[in-house]
């Protein structure tokens, strides 16, 4: 097996992880949304917050950021190109609005931020090592294969 296989293999293997990851935080998403449209009395609402919101619109927000990243979690695993960026980038915005979530619920909260905080360094972290078929090999590519 060749590193390029090795590397190839490694970057797949992340991918699912990170598609997995998703999908899971997603869960948790729609779990919290259901926790403050539902039920909304069972969460702590502290009063003078800079972003209070009124919680049914924080279940909404939840709602849609979960089915969001549990989308680009399938296409994630999938395999489509697209999706390593919009992982990134939903991932990022739901550790922030996590954030914001905090004074709420804040053990869902920080495990949400901790996850998306692996999701985005599986997808930045995972690179592919084969050259790009548009490019050229250099010199030191080629006497490395």
């Amino acid at each position: 097996m060749t590193s390029t296989d090795h590397n190839g293999r490694l970057v797949h293997v992340v991918h699912t992880f990170a598609g997995i990851m998703l999908i899971v935080v997603g869960a948790f998403q729609v779990i919290e949304s259901i926790a403050a449209l539902a039920r909304d009395e069972y969460l702590l609402v502290l009063p003078n917050y800079v972003f209070a919101i009124d919680l049914t619109r924080w279940g909404w927000i939840h709602l849609l950021l979960g089915l969001i990243l549990a989308a680009v979690g399938v296409c994630l695993l999938l395999g489509k190109g697209w999706a390593r960026i919009a992982g990134i980038v939903v991932a990022g915005i739901a550790a922030l609005i996590n954030f914001a979530w905090l004074p709420y619920a804040p053990l869902w909260a920080i495990l949400s931020i901790g996850v998306n905080v692996l999701v985005i360094w599986a997808l930045a972290s995972a690179r592919h090592s084969a050259p790009s078929p548009a490019l050229p090999q250099t010199a030191a590519q080629r006497r490395a294969a």
